[in-house]
């Protein structure tokens, strides 16, 4: 443990942080950690991105928010900064940040919806685990709204958009996300045949929801 400590702290002088900043990535050094700090913020319904460093100044984040500043603390902890695009339909997608524990995938994530946050590392493959989403992910019609994925992006690619400390150039990474390949994962015929979220399923995942940041799809 002590040795894991110096490396982390190693790791994380050697990133652009003030002094606070460190000490908050610091203590975030599980990904269970940086969930529950990602938990403990309200959910911005804000149509804005905001870089880790902004997410930790204004304390509040939506789940483009979220997933990079948890894909930053996961950096200063010795993981790729590794995010994917849940793709959907009449819906919000949704951004995760992804580790790895051995050969098993998990997820970080920031979310309006309660069923849409963190999933342990037990996915053997990325499919998977975005499949793990399904059944929470529904708009307010109670739609299953899940489409696909994008492939991975390794943030460390996009440093010179300084992701991590400022907000001017996050816009790109969306664009990015928009036209990076993608995987769909259902036929026509099985989304036609989708059943509505049942309404206990739906009241437990709006818990503690936020009105104002919810996706209002045109009526069918």
């Amino acid at each position: 443990m002590k040795n894991k400590t110096r490396k982390s702290s190693k790791l994380v002088s050697s990133l652009p942080w003030t002094s606070k900043e460190r000490s908050i990535f610091l203590k975030l050094n599980t990904p269970l950690k940086i969930q529950q700090y990602l938990d403990s913020i309200p959910y911005s319904p804000d149509p804005i991105y905001r870089s880790p460093r902004s997410v930790m100044l204004i304390q509040k984040a939506h789940c483009f928010d979220g997933a990079l500043f948890a894909s930053a603390a996961l950096r200063t902890n010795g993981y790729p900064p590794i995010i994917i695009d849940i793709l959907s339909e009449r819906d919000d997608d949704h951004l995760l940040a992804l580790f790895k524990k051995g050969n098993y995938w998990g997820a970080i994530a920031k979310s309006n919806y309660a069923g849409l946050r963190y999933r342990e590392p037990i996915f053997r493959n990325l499919r998977e685990l975005v499949l793990s989403y399904f059944e929470d992910f529904y708009n307010i019609e109670a739609e299953k709204t899940l489409r696909g994925y994008t492939y991975p992006i390794n943030l460390i690619t996009l440093d010179n958009l300084d992701w991590m400390t400022s907000d001017e150039h996050l816009e790109k990474i969306s664009e990015k996300l928009d036209h990076i390949r993608s995987v769909k994962l259902f036929t026509p015929q099985m989304i036609s045949s989708f059943a509505l979220v049942d309404k206990r399923s739906y009241d437990s995942g709006m818990l503690g929801i936020n009105l104002a940041g919810v996706f209002r799809p045109n009526k069918k």
